[in-house]
């Protein structure tokens, strides 16, 4: 193999459908039970690699990452592939970062899927999610995309059927909402609601939500335990969701520990008008990416480098 070889693939971002947090673990993380979403809104990720005996990995991006995970990411599938090289990234950065939509670790994942595609090496599925969970909770997700049941720490993933492509729309203030604040704020009040409780209706709600015809099930999952504790500490976020709501809105949730707060729509007209009534705050007009739709981008996007068949993860043309 010789040559660079590139491609440029989108990253997208997630809410949250419904987000329960029941108890902390032995292991320090809190157990959840949440349903995560794939949206439209995206980063723009290009990926160019080039087999040589040194690795290097260069990230050119407007916005500066800390620790960047996309780093970590190419080093891990590196190991796991056993080869080194040259990679080099150009981010588009579209996803508002520490919002609760995932943007880095969506990025991370994008990484796991292409650079064993561009590199012509085989990492199987159950690989690539171990690489997934060692970098990140929400990055097994971002792997898989749709709809889909997390438990644990949001690693446990189980496929809930498709959903129409509903239109929404996200709202992210220019304020920053500290996960690890929300969770100790959030421990506080654990205790008041037994986990029976939470699980019973959890899984009441899924069950309603994707017992009907494949694609056209409505979730009505509408309750986010971050909610409590985060509105508490920034009421601008609370007034965003009861805006959102009465715009028409339904459900209107944040999404993760903030700061974003999503809304779903009936139609585009209303997504349209909910625009017009928001000022200061940045606003991204979404729709629902079903997990058929998610892979037909990954294949679309490295469709010059892939097999012919449709396989998930997508298989390198160059593999041996």
């Amino acid at each position: 193999m010789t040559g660079v070889r590139r491609a440029r693939v989108r990253a997208f971002a997630k809410i949250n459908l419904d987000l329960r947090v029941l108890c902390r673990r032995s292991d320090n993380y809190h157990e959840l039970r949440t349903v995560f979403q794939t949206i439209s809104l995206a980063d723009s990720l290009g990926v160019a690699f080039t087999p040589l005996r040194k690795t290097s990995i260069r990230v050119n991006s407007a916005v500066q990452i800390p620790d960047n995970l996309m780093v970590r990411a190419a080093k891990s599938c590196l190991d796991a592939m056993g080869t080194t090289g040259q990679i080099e990234f150009e981010l588009d950065k579209q996803i508002p970062m520490g919002a609760g939509l995932g943007g880095g670790s969506s990025d991370a994942a994008a990484v796991l899927l292409a650079l064993p595609v561009l590199a012509g090496c085989v990492l199987d599925w159950p690989t690539l999610l171990k690489l997934g969970e060692e970098l990140g909770s929400d990055v097994p997700f971002f792997l898989m995309g749709g709809t889909a049941v997390a438990v644990g720490r949001g690693t446990e993933l189980y496929p809930l059927p498709g959903r129409r492509p509903q239109p929404g729309l996200v709202v992210v203030p220019e304020l920053h909402v500290s996960t690890a604040d929300a969770y100790r704020r959030l421990s506080a009040h654990l205790t008041s609601e037994p986990q029976q409780n939470k699980i019973v209706s959890f899984q009441s709600n899924v069950w309603g939500g994707s017992a009907g015809e494949r694609g056209q099930g409505e979730t009505p999952l509408e309750e986010n335990d971050f909610e409590r504790v985060v509105f508490k500490q920034y009421p601008a976020l609370k007034s965003i969701k009861l805006r959102l709501r009465k715009l028409g809105a339904n459900p209107a949730l944040m999404s993760g520990s903030g700061s974003a707060v999503f809304g779903l729509f009936p139609d585009r007209d209303q997504v349209r008008r909910a625009i017009q009534s928001f000022g200061k705050e940045r606003v991204f007009p979404i729709t629902l990416v079903s997990r058929a739709k998610f892979r037909a981008e990954w294949w679309k996007c490295l469709r010059s480098h892939t097999t012919r068949d449709k396989s998930w993860p997508p298989q390198s043309r160059y593999a041996r």
